[in-house]
Parts: C-alpha cells; structure tokens; sequence
C-alpha cells in the first residue's frame, strides 16, 4: 500500500508570499533602472570617444589621414576625463565596493584597466615621454557598458518573459453569488468563491472543477501543447484557457498563493542563486585580478631589467593591465543563467536550485515513488469484499469514505469518488488519526474504525483472508473496527504509458532506477517488472525512503529522488537531487531542488539533459573567456618580441571584444538545444 500520509503540501505564509512579490517586484524595477543607466552612460561616453578617436594618432595611421593641431592632446585630455569619470563610474564603484569586502573581482580588474590607462596617458600629456592610450581607454569604457546593458538586457528580458505569464489573468471574474452570476475584479477574489467560466475564456485562478467538462489549454504555462481534458474533481491553473464546455470552478489559490506567481518567484529566485560555476566564474576574475596585477609588476621589472628604458617598460606594463580587462568572463555565466532558467520554465521545469540543476549530470541513481510518479495516481476501487454480516458493500464503502472525505491522498480520493458513485450520505468523522504509511483512524457513528494496510496487520498480528488478494496490481485497504476486520476495498493504479519509455532511456544513460513505494511487495513487484527497474523497495514509510537514500549515497552514489513532495520531503531533502513532480497547484513542494510541473516521467531525462547542456555551455564560456586572458596577457607583455611581435592595446581590445561576442553567442545558442 502507498504510504498513507494524509498531510498536504505546505502552504507559505500570506506574509511571506507578498514579501516575495515585493521583492520580486523592486528586484524587477532595480534590473530596469539600471538597464536605463547603463544605456544611457553608453551612448553619451559613445559620443564622448568619437572626437578621441578622430585625434588619435593610431586611428589617424590606420585611416590615412592627419589631423594635428596645437594643443589636441589637450582635447583629447579633457574628453578622456569626462569619459572617465562619467562612464567608468560604476566600474570604480564596484571596485570600491569588492575592494571595500577584500574581495576582488569584475568590476576591481575593470576598474584597474581603465585607471591605468586613464593615469598613465594623463601623466604622458603632462610630460611623460610616451604615448597616449585615450582611444583605447575610450573603446575600454564603451565595450564595458554595452556588454553590462546587453547582460542586463539578457536578464531583464528572461525576467520580462515569467512578467508576461501575469499578463494571462484576466482582469474579471464572473463569481456565482447565490443563483446570479456578478462579473467582479480578480483581486476579490477569495478561497471557496465559485466562478463561472464560459467557452474561449481563460481561467482567473487556480481551482477544482465542481460541474461541467471541457477541453484545457494549459500550453502556455506548463509547456503541454496538447488540451487537457478535465471533468468535476480536476484542478485548473488560472491563465489557462477554457477551449470547450462551460465550467464552474472552486477557488482554491488566488494572489501570490496562485499557481503563476509560484512560478515567478521560483525562477526569479533562481536566477538570483549563483551556482557553483558562476561562484568559479567569481573567483576566476579574482585569481585574474592578482594575476594581472602580477604580470604588470612581472613586465616592468623584466624590461627594466634587460636594459630598456623606464618609458617602454611602463607602456608595456600599461598595455598588459588595460587588455587583462575580462568583460566576457563576466558574461559567461549570467547570460547562461538567465537563458537556461526562463527557458527550462518554458517547458515545465522549474528551477529553484541552480547547483542542482547544474548537478543532474552526475547522477547515477534515480528512486521514483511509484504513485502518481510512475503511475497515473488516480486509483479506481476495483473490488469491495465484506466480511461481517452486518456490512454491505455499500456500507463498507460509505464508512470509509467518512473517514477518508478531508484528505486528498489518492487512496482517499479513490474511495471518497466511489461513495459519491454509490450515491452514499457520508457520516460526520471525529477524533482523525494519522498514521504514517500504515492507514487512518476516526471516530464514525460513535465506532473507532480504521483503514489500514497489510502491513499494519502483519504488525499487529492480523491475518488477511485468502480472498484480499486477486491482482498483483491492486492495492489493498482494510476496514478494522477493534482489530476485527469488516471488509476489504481493493484498488488499482495504472501505469504511465510515458515511464516505461522513461526508465529505458535514463538506463542508457547509465543511470540506475529504482522504486521505494509504500504499497505492498506483490504491486511493487508486478510495477517493477513491467518497468525492467534494478531494483524496488516495498511496503517503505516515508522515513524509509530517507534511509535508503542515506545507504546508497553511503556507497558513494550521487542520488536523485523523485517524489510529490508531500509524503516523500524527507526523501527529496536528502538526495542529492531532489525533484517534485506535481502538476497545478502542488508544485509548491518546500524540499524540491527542481520541479516538474507535469506528471510526467519523461522531463527527467530533459531535465538531466538541459542541466547536462546548461553546465556545459557554462564551462565553455569560462574556458573561452579564461583562455583569451591567459594567451593575450603574455602576448601584451612581449613574450614573443624576440620574433619581432609586440600585441599592441589596441589589437588587444579588438580581441577583448571578439571574446565578449563569442562568449554571448555561445550562450545564445543554448537556445536551440532546449
């Protein structure tokens, strides 16, 4: 039997959902006056570099032409000032910032590059022998503030796509009041109003079906393309479209409870989550900072050392700090984030931890709980055995359902939809015990009764009749009064047509899959081998699957648990992966690292596929971004002069620029394999 645990998901506090729409919402206005900010800064410093350009003796030879007058470097001085101060300024923040928490990073190497260039060319106006490096501090500053606005944009713009599902709500709603129908505003929406819903309208909240089917589209929110057909008894998300028949829907979530704004405030918090690459990406500019610091310091000394002079020395020296500036290793990493979490949304994964995500790669060990994981979850009585003369089947059913009407395990549903069948009255229950993966109790007309599992009467020293079991792939349920057993309800729980195909590609990747379940050894089996899973743990409390984590992971297994988040938290917590899957309102599970928002096994093997995808994309951008430093360091500082090669700052900038713009397509391309 499935562990019969009758708790329900947990629901976040009122409070705490508005402090995370709020949060979302300034997090949303800060992104976008700073996209404004830097969008500004660069056209105006664009306007600043053209009469630098224009003077600059380096563009001139490249161009062929001359333009000289007395005093030009003292104009080109003050708009290289300007430009400093005014464009850079958010780069010598950050570096006052990172410097101020000793940590050096992005904005201390840019800083550095521009400063360098900035002071160095000021002291060569004012009499230093040398030459300037104004156009190249000018293109610096510019490439800067673009590759900050496009990183702002990428960002901004995943965030605007999960703005956009807000957008699906409609604005009214037309709440049943008594035998009327009043149209009202969304947002008055409460808990236990019923709304009617009309063909071609979307549904204005998240809620259960009361009367009526019809033909949902849910595409644009959990990624089906196929309309879902639902009937009385359903749950519907509010954005989704009403394709067919007229419906009267429940509330059950509205506001920052519904479906939607979970949704929004998941990605946007994982988006916000650095993982462990962005965090290398992190350290990696600050290795680079000393590293560049260092090759300067290392190139002054070594020409001063060989013989030239002062003049060239520094020039060298200030050419390997401009060019250090690693502008696409601060790209490498957010625009993958920002690109890979709104695109796996898009598809019904929902990302809440993003080195977990990056962390499906390596797992070698998939547990499934069975019920509405690799079956439908929805079980069907099947069979109704009294035991006692004094109980019909209907009065078996109508007892069990009192017990079993508050709670939405699929056991209880199943019974509960079985007396509403029968057209049963169903008696007020009392005293409602449960009792973690062995049944329930409660008091009903004025008896305790129980409905437990096998194994609550293999426990307590009961025995089953012979005739409680027919089907391998039913499960079975007892109807105890003082340990004497008035009747059985059998029931069964077909398996996905999808997990078949499922557990056969994750074992072609190697992975190992397993099933721990609740339910007893002979439906665990019969699933198991129509499965062909390694191996299946039966009759497990929710505990239980804890300790059979804990065991493999002991082995030096890397483990992912998939459950519904509710009866299997513990589990989920202590993989190493943890995955909910739950369509609807349930994908609010509190222990889930990712997840699914359809019932469907399958997006594990996406899911294993886009993190795998994900965190490649990400390597390769720090190996790119990495790489261009390391060969274009060496070069500024003359390792190859022996040969006649000098790497000029302003070749370096060129490259500095083509790195920023491979780095960025790369990302980009992540697009077309998700």
């Amino acid at each position: 039997m499935q562990s019969h645990d009758h708790s329900t998901a947990n629901k976040a506090p009122d409070t705490k959902a508005k402090d995370t729409d709020t949060e979302n919402h300034e997090s949303h206005n800060h992104h976008g006056h700073m996209i404004a900010e830097f969008r500004q800064k660069f056209w105006i410093s664009l306007v600043l570099t053209l009469p630098i350009l224009v003077l600059a003796p380096m563009i001139q030879s490249m161009l062929g032409y001359e333009l000289g007058f007395k005093g030009d470097r003292y104009v080109q001085f003050t708009f290289a000032s300007i430009l400093f101060f005014y464009g850079g300024w958010p780069f010598l923040k950050g570096a006052f910032e990172e410097l101020k928490k000793k940590a050096p990073g992005m904005m201390t190497l840019i800083a550095m590059a521009i400063s360098v260039a900035y002071i160095y060319s000021s002291v060569v106006v004012f009499g230093l022998e040398g030459k300037t490096f104004f156009w190249e501090l000018a293109s610096l500053i510019d490439i800067m503030l673009l590759g900050h606005w496009i990183e702002m944009k990428s960002v901004m713009g995943a965030s605007n796509a999960l703005q956009e599902l807000v957008k699906l709500i409609p604005a009214t709603a037309n709440r049943i009041e008594e035998s009327d129908t009043k149209e009202v505003p969304v947002a008055d929406l409460k808990v236990g109003d019923l709304i009617r819903v009309k063909p071609g309208e979307k549904l204005p909240a998240d809620g259960v079906i009361k009367e009526g089917e019809s033909r949902v589209n849910e595409s644009m929110i959990t990624g089906e393309s196929v309309p879902v057909s639902k009937k009385p008894g359903d749950q519907v998300i509010g954005g989704a479209i009403n394709e067919q028949g007229a419906l009267i829907v429940e509330v059950k979530h509205t506001g920052e409870d519904a479906y939607l704004s979970k949704v929004i405030g998941m990605v946007s918090t994982a988006q916000a989550t650095k993982s462990k690459s962005q965090t290398l990406a992190d350290k990696a500019a600050s290795w680079l900072f000393y590293f560049a610091l260092g090759a300067g310091i290392l190139t002054l000394g070594t020409w001063l050392a060989i013989g030239k002079s002062f003049d060239f020395a520094l020039e060298r020296m200030v050419t390997v700090m401009i060019i250090s500036c690693p502008h696409a290793l601060g790209l490498a990493i957010p625009l993958v984030v920002a690109i890979s979490t709104s695109a796996s949304a898009k598809k019904g994964l929902l990302i809440r931890n993003r080195t977990a995500f990056e962390n499906v790669r390596k797992i070698d060990t998939l547990l499934f709980d069975k019920t509405g994981t690799l079956t439908k979850g929805k079980f069907g009585v099947t069979r109704i055995l009294p035991l006692s003369p004094k109980y019909k089947e209907e009065d078996i059913i109508r007892i069990a359902a009192s017990i079993e009407q508050s709670s939405e395990h699929p056991i209880a549903t199943a019974i509960v939809m079985k007396a509403k069948e029968m057209d049963l009255t169903l008696s007020e229950s009392s005293d409602f015990e449960n009792m973690a993966g062995k049944g329930v109790r409660a008091l009903v007309d004025g008896q305790k009764i129980a409905v437990v599992s096998p194994g609550y009467l293999e426990e307590n020293n009961l025995e089953a009749p012979p005739e409680s079991f027919k089907d391998n792939f039913e499960t079975v349920v007892f109807l105890l009064e003082n340990n004497s057993i008035l009747g059985v309800i059998a029931l069964s729980d077909e398996i996905r047509p999808e997990s078949k195909e499922a557990v056969a590609r994750l074992k072609e990747r190697g992975i190992k899959v397993m099933m721990a379940t609740g339910d007893n050894s002979k439906v665990a089996e019969s699933v198991s081998k129509a499965l062909e899973l390694d191996a299946f743990f039966a009759e497990v409390l929710p505990e239980g699957k804890q300790k059979i984590i804990q065991d493999l992971q002991s082995k030096g297994n890397f483990v992912a648990m998939t459950g519904d988040g509710v009866n299997d938290a513990p589990a989920i917590a202590q993989a190493n992966v943890g995955i909910a899957i739950g369509s609807g309102t349930d994908v609010a599970a509190e222990t889930a690292d990712i997840i699914l928002v359809n019932n469907n096994p399958l997006d594990i093997v996406d899911l294993i596929r886009f993190g795998t995808l994900t965190h490649k994309k990400m390597r390769q951008n720090l190996y790119w971004a990495v790489g261009y430093n390391v060969i274009a360091v060496p070069l500024a500082a003359g390792v190859l002069a022996p040969i006649g090669f000098m790497l000029s700052p302003a070749i370096g900038a060129i490259l500095m620029s083509l790195s920023t713009v491979v780095v960025a397509v790369n990302a980009q391309l992540l697009k077309t394999k998700i």
